[in-house]
């Protein structure tokens, strides 16, 4: 695998190999071996899938409160996202700085997004699909999330406004400011 940083301490590009022939292709997406020898060592305990219809859904910018953070581990095995991580942690130089990735199953690539961050994305393509590895399980107690166009974060992402479409919860987050975070 390919391990690229984004520019934020600990959110990583993470492109695994891919062996293909005439009948189809071959690809060890995770390997707790191979991420403990590139430095990285967590222990998921979830999968999950989200499927989204059309192009402009945004789902985001979420996130779990200690004790129950989680890092998650995000690619895509159909269409394509724009994927956005956004640092939450107070004591962080890098508070309130975002990063972003186009993650799609034709680049085969994986963003790494690690507690203490925010991560949300935007369906690219209609009928896109994505999966996620997290370290702790989903806690309605500990969920939470930010305006995905909170202008203090000045996310750009890539459709106007009208063009998005959100749940009521994303659409109802409050702002970094007035947001619990990590301190």
């Amino acid at each position: 695998m390919t391990l690229t940083s984004l520019g934020l301490d600990g959110v990583f590009e993470i492109t695994p190999q891919k062996f293909g022939d005439a009948r189809g292709f071959f690809s060890e997406t995770y390997n707790k071996s191979s991420f403990a020898d590139a430095g990285i060592h967590l222990e998921f305990v979830q999968d999950n899938h989200s499927y989204s219809a059309a192009k402009g859904v945004l789902r985001g910018l979420h996130y779990q409160l200690g004790p129950r953070a989680q890092d998650k581990l995000i690619r895509v095995v159909r269409g394509s996202i724009f994927d956005v991580a956004v640092d939450i942690r107070r004591g962080s130089p890098d508070f309130g700085k975002w990063v972003s990735l186009v993650v799609s199953a034709d680049k085969w690539n994986q963003i790494l997004v690690p507690k203490g961050f925010a991560h949300g994305f935007v369906t690219l393509e209609n009928h896109t699909e994505v999966v996620y590895k997290v370290t702790d399980t989903y806690s309605r107690e500990h969920d939470r999330s930010i305006c995905y166009d909170d202008p203090t974060i000045g996310i750009k992402w890539p459709f106007s406004a009208a063009e998005i479409q959100l749940s009521d919860k994303d659409r109802n987050a409050p702002r970094l400011s007035a947001a619990e975070t990590f301190e």
